[in-house]
């Protein structure tokens, strides 16, 4: 059991880390999509990667995976506390000491204080980081600041906490998400949203009909660097997220990486057979990303021959979702938050209770899924896509609010958050 534990614990610091990576690479993404002159977008995510570090040691890593107030909100107090155990002189809590809910009677993984700290605090930063998409140059710094903590203390961690916390009221009700179709991707989009509005009445208030939209200029060698770390990110992302190195994590390995070289090859044909493009360096990476996308969230309880019909079916939902997102024209979204991570996102927690199958759920931890309408799961699997339509209302919802209520209350204290210049490209 000990060299079990050793084992775990290495696999998922190592899986952090590819995580890590994400972040730096979102930046990259941006640049490969906008040009060379969003160079700030590589300061912003680094900028991200230390708050989460500081702001989840501090206090956010309790508020979403301590034991819940009510299933709503970690325990802020809840060992070893504040700053992992704040000055204390001993390596007991943060090195040595299990954390609770991945060890039994919840799991038997045998992950650390600090193995389990660095994996979820990854998953924040990075979520982060694709909200913050919608940046562009059009957010002031000073602004997206002191949203960032607010972030890490609450909007992140409360659908973390009501989903992978197991003492959470959508866990305790049976709602799943592997590795965060919703709370990573389905709520950054909701986040996202939330400061999207703040920036159009801003706009709107300067007079502009429309939000000032911001042109695609592609960077081959950076888009291609961009994909390259993030696909190879994920799989800390995925398989990672099995937090114990079993056959589970090796399937989903497998999954994870058919689903986006399926929705890579059905974009690329969609986007021929209905508009005529040729293959493109940037469709082939939109594909890859949608793939990787639909599949996050039922990656460890589906097949691999279930994972290339999802990636397939994420070719068209992405072109879908770019020509339905396109018509409104009050923000400006050029690196596909919407159609990407909010649509694919919530399509995938959707997708779990029409595709998952127990032999490979129990593995990752989820026993008690059902399998899905596709797998012979009846009236079970109907009752699991309430949980999960329930789940996604929730979770968008709140984020939505408190994202924009955030950046409402920041834009009465510094008069506004967009810079003077906003809408110029």
């Amino acid at each position: 059991m000990i060299a079990e534990a050793l084992v775990n614990n290495l696999w998922v610091i190592i899986a952090a880390l590819l995580v890590f990576t994400m972040t730096i690479a979102v930046g990259l993404l941006e640049i490969g999509e906008l040009g060379e002159g969003f160079d700030f977008s590589l300061l912003k995510t680094m900028l991200m990667t230390g708050a989460a570090l500081v702001v989840m040691a501090a206090v956010g890593f309790n508020t979403a995976f301590a034991p819940t107030w009510d299933g709503i909100i970690g325990n802020p107090f809840y060992a070893p506390g504040f700053f992992l155990g704040g000055f204390a002189g001993s390596t007991a809590g943060p090195v040595q000491g299990l954390w609770w809910s991945v060890n039994p009677p919840y799991a038997t993984d045998g992950l650390t204080v600090s193995t389990y700290f660095l994996f979820e605090t990854a998953f924040a930063a990075v979520t982060l980081a694709l909200v913050g998409v919608i940046l562009l140059k059009k957010v002031r710094l000073s602004a997206f600041a002191p949203y960032s903590i607010v972030y890490f203390v609450l909007i992140w961690n409360l659908p973390a906490a009501w989903i992978w916390n197991p003492t959470g009221w959508l866990a305790k009700l049976g709602m799943v998400d592997f590795a965060g179709g919703l709370v990573v991707h389905g709520a950054a989009g909701a986040a996202g949203l939330g400061i999207l509005w703040q920036v159009w009445r801003e706009e709107r208030a300067r007079g502009h009909a429309t939000s000032p939209q911001v042109p695609i200029r592609v960077s081959p060698g950076w888009l291609t660097w961009a994909i390259l770390l993030l696909w190879v990110g994920w799989f800390g992302f995925n398989p990672g997220s099995v937090l114990a190195f079993n056959d589970e994590a090796l399937v989903v390995v497998i999954t994870t990486f058919l689903a986006a070289a399926s929705a890579m090859l059905s974009f690329l044909a969609t986007v021929y057979l209905v508009q005529g493009d040729r293959p493109s360096l940037l469709n082939a990476t939109n594909g890859i990303l949608m793939g990787l996308i639909v599949i996050t969230p039922l990656a460890g309880f589906v097949s691999p021959g279930s994972a290339i019909i999802l990636g397939a079916l994420g070719g068209p939902l992405f072109l879908l979702g770019e020509m339905l997102f396109s018509r409104w024209k009050w923000y400006s979204d050029p690196v596909g938050l919407l159609p990407g991570h909010l649509l694919g996102g919530l399509f995938g927690v959707a997708m779990i209770a029409f595709f998952a199958q127990s032999a490979f759920s129990t593995g990752s931890g989820a026993s008690a899924l059902p399998n899905g309408l596709l797998f012979g799961g009846g009236w079970s699997a109907v009752h699991q896509l309430g949980l999960e339509a329930l789940g996604i209302v929730a979770v968008c919802v709140t984020v939505f609010v408190l994202s924009f209520v955030t950046m409402w209350v920041i834009a009465q204290a510094i008069g506004g958050i967009t810079r003077p210049e906003a809408g110029q490209s």
